[in-house]
């Protein structure tokens, strides 16, 4: 498996889906709606972080991803971004490093040995094939649903096409309903 071939590209679509996301959100909070730090702060549930933090752990997560299986420097912010600008800015460069990494980075990470240790004390032992499929494309996108979650509860108007935006590359010319 060509865990390159499988994780940069859904990596970097998704960071570039978020962003755009996040733009909508701010012309959304712009039309007077909501203050954009409302929305900055805005969560699904009391006890579920709130949109800049899931922000930030999608950044996390590509980080952590590269780390693992390319052997990258950890490059995940440290603080939540407190404006549409600091997210977008995150976001950007998590795809900038997530782009940059070669090919060459990942060779042998498939079979590569990998101990994930959680705060709570539990190990698991992963190959990282295992830890792509099982472990790292699963929070990734855990905290690219919770982001796009509250985006939509608080009511930016968001739908299918903003969530696979890289789709529309796909399609067969002539089959765009209403063209």
């Amino acid at each position: 498996m060509d865990l390159h071939a499988i994780a940069i590209p859904t990596y970097v679509q998704m960071l570039k889906g978020l962003s755009a996301q996040l733009t909508k959100g701010e012309a959304y909070a712009a039309e007077g709606v909501m203050r954009p730090e409302a929305l900055i702060g805005a969560r699904l549930a009391p006890d579920m972080f709130p949109l800049a933090t899931q922000v930030r752990f999608v950044c996390t997560q590509a980080s952590d991803m590269l780390k693992q299986l390319a052997g990258g420097e950890p490059f995940a912010p440290a603080e939540d971004a407190t404006d549409f600008d600091g997210l977008r800015a995150q976001l950007a460069d998590a795809i900038a490093r997530v782009q940059a990494t070669p090919a060459s980075a990942f060779d042998g990470a498939a079979e590569r040995k990998i101990e994930l240790k959680m705060p709570n004390g539990i190990i698991f032992d992963l190959t990282g094939e295992q830890f792509l499929r099982d472990w790292a494309l699963a929070q990734f996108y855990f905290h690219l649903t919770a982001a796009y979650a509250i985006l939509r509860h608080k009511g930016v108007p968001l739908g299918k096409p903003d969530w696979v935006p890289h789709m529309f590359a796909y399609i067969r010319p002539g089959t765009l309903p209403g063209r």
